[in-house]
């Protein structure tokens, strides 16, 4: 395992100058949350993830 958890998918695709991931994983970070985006290549999708430990964290306090 890697040790994230999934919250969202976008696709690689979307319109230009459009940035759905980078502006969800914002508005979770705001949130409290520690989300950031990476690309998974072998689906060509944008993934907004938080580390296991990091969300255990959150759950717990």
């Amino acid at each position: 395992m890697n040790g994230r958890t999934v919250l969202e998918r976008f696709p690689a695709g979307g319109p230009r100058g459009s940035w759905p991931a980078e502006e969800f994983a914002q508005a979770r970070r705001q949130e409290g949350l520690p989300a950031e985006v990476v690309m998974d290549l072998a689906t060509d999708m944008f993934l907004v993830v938080v580390r296991a430990s990091d969300a255990a964290g959150d759950a717990a306090a």
